[in-house]
């Protein structure tokens, strides 16, 4: 008796593709952060620029619902949080310069976005792997929400909301980075 092969959907693609449509939607975000760097600096709280961060924040949702129907892919996990970072540190590190964020919070997520990517790269190579949890997941949005109400032309002038959100975010960042450490640490102590 020989073991069948599983027959793959029609537009499925195997762990290994780079070329995918949720690739392309990923690649089109990290291409598109400069836009909206660009955007966020000339115009600042703009409908204009609302528009486009909202276009391009929800890339990200839609990028991850076409991976999940058509196959997860290894350059997708590596590509579809990088977009993320660039995006976000890139906007928030905009309206530092613009004067709608203080420096301090944006300071604190960069710090964590760069220490946690280090240290899962760091342990990738010793085959431990480190899986987003929901609540990272939860966290880009905060993050991503914090930027929109930068950008609202409404709020502009009272700048308390966005700070809050940005403030929430910054908890959840820290929160999510202690997590990476421990998951990491335990998944290290099962690995010996």
């Amino acid at each position: 008796m020989t073991a069948s092969v599983p027959e793959r959907r029609a537009g499925s693609f195997g762990p290994s593709a780079l070329a995918t449509p949720a690739n392309a939607l990923t690649a089109a975000r990290l291409l598109l952060a400069p836009v909206v760097i660009v955007l966020i600096v000339d115009r600042g709280a703009a409908w204009s620029t609302l528009a486009v961060w909202i276009a391009v924040a929800a890339s990200d949702a839609l990028d991850g619902w076409v991976a999940r129907r058509q196959g997860k892919t290894s350059s997708g996990a590596f590509l579809d949080p990088l977009a993320d970072k660039v995006l976000v540190l890139g906007a928030l590190i905009a309206l530092v310069a613009q004067g709608s964020f203080w420096w301090v919070p944006v300071a604190f997520i960069a710090v964590r976005e760069v220490v946690i990517s280090g240290y899962r790269s760091y342990v990738g190579r010793r085959g431990v792997s480190v899986p987003a949890r929901q609540w990272a997941k939860v966290k880009t949005i905060v993050q991503e929400v914090a930027v929109g109400f930068a950008l609202l032309p409404l709020t502009s002038d009272d700048k308390w909301v966005a700070t809050a959100v940005l403030w929430i975010a910054v908890v959840l960042t820290l929160v999510t980075g202690a997590q990476y450490l421990l998951d990491g640490r335990r998944s290290q102590q099962r690995a010996l």
